[in-house]
């Protein structure tokens, strides 16, 4: 018994394109790049731009000629254009004369100097050209006339050099198909040009391609320094707003800490306090002991893994003097002078204050070793006034210091935008360098009775 097995091929849904294959994908591919570089846009206007006087060869040039340099490559297309039109002319002269000649001598030089606007046009003008100029000569080398050799070879190098890589093995290849293809097809009595010239036009085109490739890495380079700097930036500045809120933290605590003690304290010290009065203080208690555990959290958050709460608490102007004297030991001659009436103020103005020292000295032992400073405080009427100044480094050799706790000079602006402060950080006039701070302390006025008492 036969058994036979009916097969149904599945039609394919409607409006459903069949799939191609990897080599369709690949050719299409391909001639889309050849159609994008030399054929869209063909025509478009592209001004040659001035060259960069950055390079390591334009900074060596004498001031009076370092004003040309951008034009270089415009005056390099000129004077190519030039020589290919005597070129063109001692060559046509022994063929042909007049007029003919003439065209046959400007239209080569035509072509170069239109890399300096239309780059992609120049290129084909160029091509097409080529058998042009040889029908006018009459006689001679086929295709190539040394006229039209020049001007392709300049014509490439420049469109080359104007454009990307991809463009440049397109113009090679179209070239090596039109030269190969007219040698084919019409027959000369000489040897061959379009070899020798494919060789040679691959080599400049090579060196033109490994400039592109090593100008735009230096440019990814340079693209991702600044954004490395710029993060960099911003992470210093992160870090230095978490230890500020790190050091404040301490100063903070004790404050509440002293406010929800005198709550706690202040219903005893009043003989019969009416209910209100004992709810009040209950409520400030709370309110205080809440805000003590909520600041605590936020220092966990801020806090790094390897961070270490200090045992001794938060310094103050009145360590300066130890600061100063490890300064002296670490080979930094400084010297302090203090001016007006000297008081108490608010625990984080004085945190501040030290650590804005105690960075700017560090700045002067990394950055000035063998230099002396000086360290001036001014108590005034409405805030402290810091001003810290280093001489020029006198040794060549980087003193390393582990004194400072912030980033330089972000360190210190941002305490002091923390409190409404300014600073100047510049340098001095003597070569070395000057810190000015002046931060605002508001003045407390006191109780009347206090002053009553006096």
């Amino acid at each position: 018994m036969l058994y036979v097995t009916e097969t149904r091929t599945q039609p394919l849904a409607a409006g459903k394109p069949k799939s191609r294959s990897p080599e369709y994908h690949l050719a299409m591919g391909v001639l889309g790049g050849l159609r994008t570089d030399l054929f869209h846009d063909a025509f478009a206007y592209r001004l040659l731009p001035p060259m960069s006087t950055e390079g390591p060869l334009a900074r060596r040039l004498p001031q009076r000629l370092r004003r040309y340099a951008p034009w270089t490559p415009h005056a390099f297309v000129v004077a190519s254009a030039l020589l290919s039109l005597l070129v063109g002319i001692e060559y046509t002269r022994y063929y042909t004369s007049g007029f003919v000649g003439l065209l046959a001598a400007l239209i080569p030089a035509a072509a170069i100097l239109m890399t300096l606007v239309r780059p992609v046009a120049a290129f084909w003008g160029s091509l097409v050209s080529t058998p042009f100029v040889s029908i006018l000569v009459g006689r001679g080398e086929w295709p190539w006339s040394p006229s039209t050799l020049f001007a392709h070879f300049v014509v490439l190098t420049v469109v080359a050099a104007r454009t990307r890589p991809r463009t440049a093995g397109w113009m090679w290849v179209l070239t090596a198909f039109f030269g190969l293809t007219a040698e084919a097809l019409v027959p000369h009595y000489y040897g061959s040009d379009t070899v020798p010239f494919l060789f040679v036009s691959a080599l400049a085109l090579l060196v033109v391609t490994v400039r592109h490739v090593r100008r735009e890495a230096a440019e990814e380079v340079t693209a991702q320094q600044t954004v490395t700097a710029h993060e960099r930036s911003k992470r210093t500045l992160l870090e230095e707003r978490t230890t500020i809120a790190r050091e404040l933290h301490d100063v903070v605590a004790h404050h509440m800490s002293v406010v929800a003690i005198q709550a706690e304290a202040a219903p005893y010290r009043v003989e019969n306090p009416p209910p209100e009065l004992e709810q009040a203080f209950a409520t400030i208690r709370e309110n205080a002991v809440a805000a003590l555990t909520e600041l605590r959290r936020v220092l966990g958050v801020v806090r790094a893994e390897d961070y270490e709460a200090p045992d001794a608490p938060q310094p103050t102007l009145a360590d300066l003097d130890g600061l100063l004297a490890n300064v002296r030991d670490a080979g930094l001659p400084v010297e302090k002078a203090v001016t007006g009436a000297v008081r108490e103020l608010p625990q984080g103005v004085e945190l501040s204050a030290y650590r804005i020292v105690q960075e700017a000295l560090s700045n002067a032992l990394r950055h000035a070793p063998g230099s002396a400073a000086r360290v001036e405080i001014g108590y005034v009427i409405g805030g402290l006034g810091l001003r810290i100044v280093n001489g020029p480094a006198s040794a060549p050799v980087m003193v390393k210091s582990t004194h400072g706790a912030g980033h330089g000079i972000t360190g210190m602006r941002e305490r002091v935008a923390m409190l409404g402060g300014e600073m100047t950080a510049e340098p001095a006039a003597d070569g070395g360098y000057e810190v000015t701070v002046f931060l605002p302390v508001p003045v407390v006025e006191e109780p009347a009775s206090e002053r009553g008492d006096r």
